[in-house]
């Protein structure tokens, strides 16, 4: 470099250096940790220590009766013949080994409004079966709970539950691993803020290392996608979180009555649906905030051409948001695993080949029919990891196909491995 380049270049790196600390700490990239499919959402009263094992179970019972062959998986979910068996056996033994990946206890909607000293109760009755799960390793991998939202009506039940809960939780042995908590009905900026305080004073009066509770933003108001100033907010509420939070998560249904949307028109597909997931896209980009879309309340239920129809529906929802870079969602019943997890794992192995080929020819320097960049070879490693997280691909095939180990194929999709926070 000569001597007027490097001088430039030294009052540019002065000049920019704010900008370049701006950043870095606002976009610091993926977390390198694993993400789940799905959250499933249990009401406070209907949960406790066996719920994993007890949705599996209704999970292999209708995935048995009502899906037992390649005929089924193939008017269901359009699996092809060749592919039936595999799938069908990978999906059956995720549902009985791992059916539910993040479980949340419910303490708004779905637990509806109850006397304090019932919900006291169940508070201390949650926590503790919670902790029952975790001890004897039947707990899903992630765990939390929804409390009502910060808004005046609901804000000091919602604060009185929190509070109640982690205090159990501490007083048990400390806060699971993998546990987020959910706020729901967010409508401005300075609800983020609020909730920060709380945890931050929570932790200090439980002795919790700073940054261990974490949470999610239900993106379920037309105030959190556009604000008074025309402006959407969801960018000033992540940095609002001062890094606690986890992910944005759109509510499917209470978005759309918000804006008049009639019931038999609400849906994860509808353009107002995906006006408002575009933009959490764009504002979660890069900041290490992961995504969810919501869920649909068709269920499958009741006669064999229902199960079916809501398999099929379900199933195309679920491909669908996969293939607009959600890579989790929301299950409502025990019924949606099978077409859960038979989605999810067809997108990735229909995928695999592929990517694997056109990863090594990034690496080897080889002709794939494709000139990838190394921001596609980012994509591609992330991809495959993905489908190593959930099951749907074995990690040995995945290093045999791509000719880089897990640390490789990390250190490619920029998993950085860092702590929130």
């Amino acid at each position: 470099m000569t001597d007027l380049a490097e001088e430039l270049a030294t009052a540019v790196d002065r000049d920019l250096a704010p900008v370049d600390a701006v950043l870095a700490t606002a976009y610091p990239g993926d977390l390198g940790t694993r993400q789940p499919v799905h959250t499933v959402y249990v009401p406070a009263d209907r949960f406790d220590r066996s719920v994993s094992a007890a949705w599996g179970a209704t999970a292999c019972e209708v995935f048995d009766s009502h899906a037992p062959g390649r005929a089924e998986l193939a008017a269901c979910w359009g699996i092809p013949a060749g592919a039936a068996d595999a799938l069908r056996a990978r999906v059956r033994d995720k549902l009985v080994t791992e059916p539910i990946e993040d479980l949340r206890i419910d303490f708004e909607d779905g637990y509806g409004v109850r006397p304090d000293a019932e919900e006291d109760a169940e508070v201390r009755r949650a926590a503790a079966e919670l902790v029952a799960a975790v001890d004897a390793g039947t707990a899903p991998p992630f765990t939390g709970i929804r409390f009502r939202s910060l808004e005046a009506p609901t804000r000091r039940r919602g604060i009185r539950t929190l509070t109640a809960f982690v205090a159990e939780l501490a007083a048990r042995g400390g806060v699971p691993a993998g546990f987020v908590l959910t706020l729901p009905k967010v409508t401005a900026p300075a609800q983020v803020t609020a909730l920060v305080a709380v945890l931050d004073a929570l932790e200090e009066a439980h002795g919790l290392p700073a940054g261990t509770l974490r949470f999610e933003i239900q993106v379920e108001t037309p105030q959190t996608v556009i604000g008074l100033d025309g402006a959407s907010p969801l960018p000033g509420m992540i940095v609002a979180s001062e890094g606690r939070c986890s992910g944005l998560h759109y509510g499917t249904y209470d978005y759309s009555a918000s804006l008049g949307i009639a019931a038999e028109y609400q849906s994860m597909e509808h353009p107002a649906a995906d006006h408002a997931k575009a933009v959490m896209q764009v504002a979660a980009a890069g900041t290490g905030v992961r995504l969810s879309d919501g869920s649909t309340n068709v269920l499958p239920v009741g006669t064999p051409e229902a199960v079916r129809a809501a398999w099929t529906l379900h199933g195309r929802l679920v491909r669908r948001s996969l293939e607009r870079g959600f890579y989790q969602g929301w299950d409502l019943h025990p019924a949606q695993l099978p077409s859960r997890f038979t989605a999810v794992f067809a997108f990735f192995r229909g995928a695999a080949d592929p990517a694997a080929v056109r990863l090594r020819a990034y690496r080897e320097r080889a002709d794939s029919g494709f000139l990838d960049e190394p921001a596609t070879a980012t994509a591609l490693a992330g991809f495959l990891l993905r489908g190593i997280d959930c099951g749907a691909l074995d990690g040995a095939w995945v290093e045999k196909e791509t000719g880089a180990d897990l640390a490789e194929l990390s250190r490619l999709a920029r998993r950085t491995t860092r702590s929130p926070r």
